[in-house]
């Protein structure tokens, strides 16, 4: 997953995930594995007008960012994707880390430095 975008005003994923990406993120964490319908049925709780539709695109999304990984399951009801975290919550913020420090160093080689040498342990 690469973070095209900061947010400073953002706190936690927020800052570099949409926050419903993000929500379902903080989720997918929690529980490991999930359908669209489960995730829905926990995120309407808070947004009521969410469209499960919304759900199933933005964890799409989620997959295509290799965040997510689905496989299908074949039902009763008829096909269904099963979705699953492919990263902890602890790997995911080392990369944005070392993402955002790799482009401050590309960019603002000195300034970076600096800062670092005065931050202490």
């Amino acid at each position: 997953m690469e973070p095209s975008e900061f947010k400073l005003n953002q706190k936690g994923i927020k800052a570099v995930l949409p926050a419903l990406e993000a929500e379902i993120m903080e989720y997918m964490w929690e529980v490991q594995e999930a359908t669209a319908g489960e995730v829905y049925e926990y995120l309407k709780k808070k947004y009521p007008e969410l469209r499960r539709s919304t759900v199933s695109i933005l964890m799409n999304r989620l997959c295509e960012k290799n965040l997510l990984k689905r496989r299908m399951e074949r039902g009763r009801g008829g096909i269904r994707y099963v979705y699953s975290v492919t990263t902890t919550r602890e790997e995911f913020e080392r990369k944005i880390v070392e993402k955002i420090i790799e482009s401050l160093m590309a960019n603002f080689r000195e300034a970076t430095y600096a800062y670092l040498s005065k931050i202490k342990k």
